[in-house]
């Protein structure tokens, strides 16, 4: 069953504003309206400036023209990409998912990323940044319960069979030609710009989180999530692929002694100590398909996400109401209704109603509704 249709967008108002009574203004302008929620101009601009944040970092050796390009190709979704958020929170909302205790975790992960001593400093910061913090968690929450939904609804439904890894393995063996390799994960105690008197405890630190893997059996990647100092906290302390000469030799020469799963002893370095974990270790040549297998599902469940999701984001639209505003290109338009400006200004012989100084923004309602 479809949700109800609306009659009026809501309007928005500057505090302090005078207007005078005779002319209509907008103050905020609204280009899609989806079910009940409103996607602002505004919030095409700060998903535009995200954007070109996203194509710069994942494009740090690019030109200029190079970067602008990949921006262009992303920013003729913004709109579509806005809406389908807008859909995927609303579905979270409408299945009780809940992600309070998510969101909490997540800005502690900020939190120490930025080495920031605890929550009210994280909470200045983003407001000198000028970004209001209470907005700031309600990014946090929607990315948090998109996740979820698409996990819930879209990618536990992805099966990839045995068949099609073999499938896929037999027609790209030469993708797994491989030096020798190994797959690497840190957490990193930082003792820069600390006094020697701390030296001591920070390296019983990081030798107690390590004794917690091997003795306890604790998730080495969690542990990295809440207490390592490097940027690759985010990431469960992933560091990538490396090859002997890749590394210092002297790394080197630790973690290809190790098998998949065991950890290197506490390193000191110039700036802390570092535990290394061996996620994963390839012998040069041809890699046998059962060492690939785990890569190549997650290269074959994400050929399947893509789709899947546009059509689970369809079923959301055609159970939805979406408007649009004239100007503005929703890429993965269905039917949809437009915005229409109306001058909300009252005749001057009704003298019922206050005196106008809103300019309204209605849907055109389609014939035969």
């Amino acid at each position: 069953m479809k949700r109800s249709k609306w009659l009026i967008v809501p309007l928005f108002f500057a505090a302090g504003t005078v207007v005078a009574q005779t002319k209509s203004v907008i103050v905020e302008e609204i280009v899609a309206r989806v079910n009940n929620e409103i996607v602002t101009r505004e919030d095409l601009a700060r998903a535009r400036a995200s954007v070109t944040g996203e194509a710069q970092e994942e494009c740090r050796n690019c030109t200029p023209d190079q970067v602008q390009a990949l921006v262009a190709t992303k920013e003729k979704n913004l709109l579509r990409d806005l809406i389908d958020q807008s859909l995927l929170v609303q579905r979270a909302k409408d299945s009780g998912i809940k992600v309070d205790a998510e969101v909490i975790k997540r800005l502690d992960a900020i939190r120490q990323q930025y080495k920031l001593p605890d929550m009210d400093t994280l909470e200045r910061e983003v407001n000198k940044s000028g970004q209001d913090f209470e907005d700031f968690k309600s990014q946090i929450r929607n990315q948090l319960l998109t996740q979820e939904v698409i996990r819930k609804e879209v990618g536990s439904r992805i099966i990839i069979s045995h068949e099609e890894v073999t499938k896929y393995y037999e027609d790209h063996k030469k993708d797994f030609v491989r030096p020798e390799t190994v797959v690497l994960r840190e957490i990193f105690v930082s003792t820069d710009g600390k006094p020697t008197s701390d030296i001591p405890a920070l390296r019983k630190k990081a030798e107690n989180l390590r004794d917690r893997v091997l003795k306890n059996g604790d998730d080495f990647g969690e542990l990295a999530k809440h207490f390592s100092d490097s940027s690759t906290a985010q990431q469960s302390g992933e560091l990538g692929a490396f090859g002997r000469d890749q590394l210092d030799p002297k790394i080197a020469e630790k973690v290809f002694s190790l098998n998949r799963g065991q950890m290197t002893d506490v390193i000191e370095t110039k700036t802390g100590f570092e535990i290394l974990q061996v996620r994963e270790r390839y012998q040069a040549g041809e890699q046998p398909l059962e060492k690939v297998e785990p890569e190549i599902t997650n290269r074959l469940y994400e050929q399947h996400m893509d789709p899947a999701l546009r059509a689970y984001l369809a079923t959301l639209r055609a159970d939805s109401y979406v408007q649009i505003k004239p100007g503005y290109t929703d890429t993965a338009a269905v039917s949809s209704d437009q915005i229409e400006e109306v001058d909300a200004t009252p005749d001057k012989d009704d003298s019922k109603k206050k005196p106008g100084r809103k300019f309204g923004i209605f849907p055109k309602k389609n014939s035969g509704t």
